[in-house]
């Protein structure tokens, strides 16, 4: 299915510590790059979102920073902007450039070791790793420590991680999608309808969605839990779109999520996703919205694939 990275003039960066079991991934954004953001999940953790909506001044985003971390995580932003800021990218305010980078950060403290987080200075290795070629999957970047299906606690969850896809509009148009998947739900296959990862029970998957309702599942439900959870990504165009598009194009690609994670979009959940846009091709938005999401969920599914056994936690595979 490609990746994010079939899209003329973005690059991708990794950067992780595969012992503590974190790491982070950056977007860096070709000039004129317009930005629009999603926040759909109740316990979001991000920076810089705000001024991606359409009532606000700034129309540019120099750079998106995926990472795990928790909130501690937000801190390799500033590595991001001290290399965008040196490669003379971002906003020229005319005293100076100011990189725009908008981030959003998954839990990932319960597996590895919690007091390891990404910082600065990750930040500013993922930038220096960034290429035009297709990216890592799996176990990398934000996606080192993320886990799916934590209903049962975090020990019972399935190794999941980054995954990428992109897809040839037709007419010149393309778009790509990046997501690490931390998702207290379990990963369905939209095909099949089966869980293909997610909360391990004494013989196969648990089912998250059963779960909830029983005895067992109401008492968990917020205290075993917690708010650990959180599926962020990126979805990147050439189709010419301004911020409201960006935008609307963001919240299509959520339904990307809600056909391959069940439960979605829980309050134990930050599920955030940017879209990019930057490039001439001209194409109706609902055709760009329409496959944003079948892009997305297409690197939701190879996030799961693509992951190893780490930390204690089971893959897929």
């Amino acid at each position: 299915m490609g990746s994010i990275t079939d899209i003329s003039g973005f690059k991708v960066g990794h950067a992780q510590d595969l012992e503590a079991l974190t790491g982070c991934t950056v977007v860096l954004c070709p000039p004129n790059t317009v930005g629009g953001v999603d926040q759909r999940g109740g316990a979001p953790g991000t920076r810089e979102t705000d001024l991606l909506h359409t009532a606000h001044l700034v129309n540019q985003v120099t750079a998106v920073l995926l990472t795990g971390g928790s909130a501690f995580g937000l801190d390799a932003a500033s590595g991001v902007m001290r290399y965008c800021e040196e490669n003379k990218r971002g906003l020229n305010t005319g005293l100076g450039i100011v990189p725009i980078v908008p981030a959003a950060v998954l839990f990932d403290l319960g597996i590895g070791d919690p007091s390891v987080r990404p910082d600065a200075e990750m930040g500013y290795q993922a930038c220096q790793n960034a290429s035009a070629d297709q990216p890592a999957e799996g176990n990398v970047g934000a996606g080192t420590g993320a886990t799916v299906g934590k209903i049962l606690t975090p020990k019972m969850a399935t190794k999941s991680g980054i995954g990428t896809a992109s897809i040839d509009l037709g007419g010149g148009g393309k778009v790509g999608a990046i997501v690490a998947v931390n998702a207290f739900g379990d990963v369905i296959d939209p095909e099949s309808g089966q869980i293909i990862a997610g909360a391990r029970g004494i013989k196969g998957y648990a089912d998250t969605f059963k779960v909830m309702k029983t005895f067992v599942g109401r008492k968990v439900m917020g205290f075993a839990t917690g708010p650990a959870n959180t599926v962020i990504g990126v979805v990147a165009t050439n189709v010419r779109l301004d911020k409201e598009g960006a935008t609307r194009v963001a919240q299509m690609a959520h339904n990307g999520l809600a056909r391959t994670i069940r439960p979605a979009f829980t309050l134990l959940d930050g599920d955030t996703c940017f879209a990019l846009s930057c490039g001439e091709a001209e194409m109706d938005l609902n055709i760009v919205g329409a496959y944003a999401a079948q892009a997305y969920q297409e690197a939701i599914l190879n996030a799961v694939q693509k992951a190893e056994k780490a930390g204690g936690v089971p893959a897929m595979k």
